[in-house]
């Protein structure tokens, strides 16, 4: 089923031709058919004589009455531009033609109304060359033009055919099994509550559905559902469909919501999309300049970011970001349109390329402009890859967009990397998370140039990444160079030394001779202090000189390795393990040998029973 749009400018006869053609007056206000002018978009339905029922949809030609033209000719087949052959083309016959343009209308073809006013054929000649200037370069440039009077009847069987032909071309709607229907009318009916109507698209819907309206966010269940007075079960992409709704307000909807099933779509205040600027615009765009954003049967008050330009001039083209002010359900690919709101006129659109960027980008950055051209093309890999590079980290590969084939071209080419087993990152994403580490092991060398490097969990809470993606990601930075490892673990940028003073230098040796003299009676770290400062302390820590057993007790890596092969071997013996027993081998105090075992304790290598110590689960080796 298809459905065919009517544009023209105002008294041209729009609805007067629907009526003529339908039986059916589109005109259902009150105050349209007062004032004999269409005020907002209205419906009806045609026989072809293929035998397939189209349906029309009767937009305002008024200019005051633009915007709500536009709420109807966003999901139309064709379009049928009506010029009146008294007095031809006018400006909302090339405002509406500017905007079936910018909307990429498939197909559509020309009927030129009010011939029984007119019989002079030089002016009829006039009119229509001047009506084939206009639409040159256009979507209906080669339409056929037909003449008709929808008061004598003259030219209607040629206007009905010609619509049956030039549908007869388009293909049938696709079904993408994701259903969204843009709302173009609220309402109620007493007995049976809320109706929406709008062009169902992409999927199919069912009597009996639970269906969500978005961005209004409320859910519902489809009652029943009504195509051009017909009850339907089921309805395909492509139909013009009334909805009776239960389970929802009148007043929580409005035109512009979505009606699709649940959590399939989401509103979006940020899009990115590719500018055609009318060269009929009587001002450049610039950057942050607000505008009216119509997408589907919205209408949103936004800004639009200029990306590639520093303003944008008539005729010209650009990539944008439009930052709107309250949300809308738009999808790849929808076709949009730009108003300015004083002086109020069309002034460009075209097509939406990314609803959930994620983030506002910087201008004229190249590989911004490189994504949005990947968007554009259309290339299945590269839109696989433009997913993947809107995620700041890897992501597992079933869960990314590729293929495997398309996962090996894309290493290839540089496009990629595979981190261990079942990871995946951009190259783009890769390049910033290796800056993002660097820039975390540059600080602290600056900060504290005597640290060795930066413990692994330090480092993965910088990252923002789990344990496992950490450990790939490292193990890829280290084999590229990008970082190393410290012989304690830790991690630093390549080149990184630490690098003790003279006054340092001689410290140390004092401080370690110390150490030397009394093995097991060294200095506390208090008494450190008094040889060498806090931070070269901790860097003999951290290098492993001396070993912190607790906040106070310090021992050089042979002592420890001695008491802890002393604490294994009375265990395996089956001999008691006490502080007096650690005490009397060693000649050390009772603090010493305390804070020691209090040690083993705390690593679960022993466990205490009254003032012995028995052998636990842990590992000995984490002593060290």
């Amino acid at each position: 089923m298809h459905v065919i749009g009517t544009a023209g400018h105002v008294d041209h006869g729009k609805s007067t031709l629907t009526q003529a053609l339908t039986g059916i007056n589109p005109d259902r206000l009150a105050e349209e058919q007062r004032r004999e002018m269409t005020i907002d978009i209205g419906f009806a339905w045609l026989d072809l004589p293929t035998g397939e029922r189209v349906g029309i949809v009767d937009v305002p030609g008024h200019r005051d009455f633009i915007e709500n033209m536009l709420a109807g000719v966003g999901g139309i087949d064709a379009a049928l531009l009506v010029i009146a052959a008294d007095e031809g083309v006018m400006p909302q016959t090339r405002e509406h033609l500017a905007i079936l343009d910018l909307l990429a209308v498939p197909t559509g073809l020309i009927a030129l109304t009010k011939m029984d006013l007119v019989r002079d054929p030089d002016w009829l000649e006039l009119v229509q060359l001047d009506i084939m200037e206009t639409v040159h370069g256009t979507v209906l440039d080669g339409q056929p033009i037909i003449p008709v009077s929808a008061h004598t009847g003259e030219g209607l069987g040629d206007l009905v055919a010609a619509l049956a032909d030039v549908l007869a071309h388009q293909p049938p709607r696709a079904d993408l099994g994701n259903p969204r229907l843009p709302i173009d009318r609220v309402f109620t009916i007493s007995g049976f509550g809320v109706v929406v109507t709008g062009t169902l698209l992409d999927g199919a819907l069912i009597v009996g559905q639970e269906v969500e309206i978005q961005p209004a966010g409320v859910r519902a269940r489809v009652r029943g559902m009504q195509s051009h007075e017909e009850s339907i079960e089921r309805a395909t992409p492509g139909r013009r469909l009334a909805i009776n709704l239960r389970g929802v307000d009148r007043d929580t909807l409005r035109r512009g919501d979505v009606l699709g099933l649940p959590g399939a779509w989401q509103p979006t205040t940020l899009l990115d999309a590719r500018l055609r600027y009318l060269p009929d615009a009587h001002l450049p765009l610039e950057h942050d300049d607000p505008v009216k954003f119509f997408v589907g049967a919205a209408e949103v008050l936004g800004r639009v970011r200029l990306l590639d330009k520093e303003r944008v001039l008539p005729g010209e083209e650009a990539w944008i970001q439009v930052r709107l002010e309250s949300p809308v359900v738009a999808a790849r690919g929808d076709r949009f349109i730009l108003r300015r709101a004083s002086p109020a006129e069309t002034v460009g659109g075209g097509a939406v390329l990314d609803v959930a960027p994620g983030r506002r980008w910087k201008r004229f950055r190249p590989e911004v402009l490189a994504r949005l051209e990947a968007l554009r093309g259309g290339d299945p890999l590269q839109i696989a890859l433009v997913a993947l590079a809107r995620q700041a980290g890897p992501v597992p590969l079933k869960e990314s967009a590729l293929t495997p084939a398309q996962l090996e071209s894309a290493q290839a080419v540089g496009a990629v990397r595979v981190l261990g087993e079942g990871w995946v990152i951009h190259a783009a994403s890769w390049e910033r998370l290796v800056e993002r580490a660097q820039r975390a092991l540059a600080r602290l060398h600056s900060a504290e140039p005597l640290r060795a490097g930066l413990p692994r969990d330090a480092l993965r809470g910088q990252m923002r990444l789990g344990l496992d993606v950490f450990e790939s990601a490292l193990a890829e930075m280290v084999a590229e160079g990008a970082v190393t490892l410290a012989a304690n673990g830790s991690v630093r940028l390549p080149g990184h030394e630490v690098r003790y003073s003279a006054a340092q230098q001689e410290g140390i040796a004092r401080l370690l001779r110390e150490f030397a003299r009394a093995p097991y009676l060294p200095p506390t770290a208090g008494q450190a202090l008094e040889f060498v400062t806090n931070d070269v302390l901790a860097s003999l820590v951290e290098r492993g000189d001396l070993v912190r057993i607790s906040d106070d007790v310090l021992l050089t890596p042979d002592v420890l390795r001695e008491w802890i092969a002393f604490a294994r071997e009375t265990l395996a013996r089956g001999e008691t393990l006490t502080v007096a027993v650690l005490r009397d081998r060693f000649q050390t105090t009772r603090r010493y040998a305390l804070d020691f075992l209090e040690r083993l304790d705390a690593l679960g290598i022993t466990r205490r029973a009254g003032d012995e110590r028995v052998l636990g689960s842990g590992q000995w080796e984490r002593l060290l």
